[in-house]
């Protein structure tokens, strides 16, 4: 999707914003550097502007020391509001029988470019601040868990920061999911 010239315009003031507001989440990184980055890269516009757009208050967290990427993370204080109640996969709301979810995070974060957090990436975005303290958010799971029907998801409560399984068909009004984006 190309978003116009306005609307591209108005993301990238907001990224700005936030990145000045938040430089403990990236030092030694400059906008410009990133901008030039996002600029160059559209597809990585359209997917930060459906991240805004579902509550996900994306933010630069650093530069992929392996890639160069510069990397995109949801950073609202709660699970992103419009990605909530979701199960985990289209195979799981398949699965359903009955009061099936409209979608999944696996299928959301596909169609938004993006990719759910891993455990080790969840719990270093809660290094960065406190994230989850009411929701909980779904997270990347290993295959051999997801085989048995489970999946991860991740949470704070009492200062600790906790990653448990549930059902991948279960959904829950404070449950969404977090997204990242390597740009």
């Amino acid at each position: 999707m190309t978003m116009k010239t306005t609307e591209r315009d108005a993301l990238l003031q907001l990224l700005n914003t936030r990145f000045e507001k938040h430089t403990h989440r990236h030092a030694g990184l400059a906008w410009l550097d990133v901008r030039a980055k996002l600029e160059g890269h559209p597809e990585a516009l359209s997917s930060l502007q459906a991240m805004e757009a579902t509550g996900g208050e994306p933010d630069v967290l650093g530069e992929a020391t392996d890639s160069g990427h510069i990397v995109f993370c949801d950073c609202s204080p709660e699970s992103p509001t419009g990605r909530r109640s979701t199960c985990f996969d289209g195979e799981a709301r398949a699965a359903r029988k009955e009061n099936k979810p409209e979608n999944s995070a696996a299928e959301m974060a596909a169609e938004m470019g993006i990719e759910l957090l891993t455990e080790d990436q969840y719990r270093a975005l809660q290094q960065l601040g406190e994230f989850d303290l009411k929701t909980s958010s779904w997270l990347q799971t290993p295959p051999e868990v997801r085989a048995l029907g489970g999946a991860l998801f991740g949470d704070r409560r009492y200062g600790r920061v906790f990653v448990y399984h549930n059902g991948v068909q279960s959904y829950y009004a404070a449950r969404g999911f977090r997204g990242l984006l390597r740009v």
